[in-house]
């Protein structure tokens, strides 16, 4: 990823996809909304709406609702980014760090991961938006 002034600019289009959805998760509490537009060298450019708007520019209609339809190959090109991007980093580090026969049970008896994730974030009393709500609504949200 380069930056140019309010620019982040990618040679890939969905590396600047996956940065620009994580950006809208990540500033969604303060309403700010990020998208993709054509870069200036014939690459990829995610900014904010702010900024879309200053350029006379609209964002390009290729953000997915989410990434249910990923496949293997899409994985692997997530792995084998030499740059990659830190929430993915983050997400692979998790699974690359444990024991394999621990990955290997959780397929084998279909443990139901989401669930275990809603449950831990039940446990920390915080709502989608983490602000505190108590473990009692924090698991209202988390636990339907």
């Amino acid at each position: 990823m380069k930056k140019d002034n309010y620019l982040d600019l990618f040679d890939n289009k969905q590396k600047a996809i996956d940065h620009c959805l994580w950006l809208n998760f990540k500033y969604r509490i303060a309403n700010i909304r990020f998208g993709v537009l054509h870069g200036p060298d014939n690459n990829w450019a995610v900014c904010e709406e702010a900024t879309a708007q200053e350029l006379e520019m609209e964002f390009l209609d290729i953000l997915p609702e989410n990434y249910s339809l990923m496949d293997y190959d899409d994985i692997r090109h997530i792995r084998m980014d030499r740059d990659v991007l830190p929430h993915w980093d983050a997400i692979v580090g998790m699974i690359s760090v444990t024991d394999g026969e621990i990955l290997r049970y959780i397929i084998h008896a279909k443990i139901p991961l989401e669930k275990l994730i809603r449950h831990e974030l039940a446990g920390r009393g915080y709502d989608e938006n983490h602000r505190w709500c108590g473990f009692d609504k924090a698991s209202e949200i988390w636990l339907k």
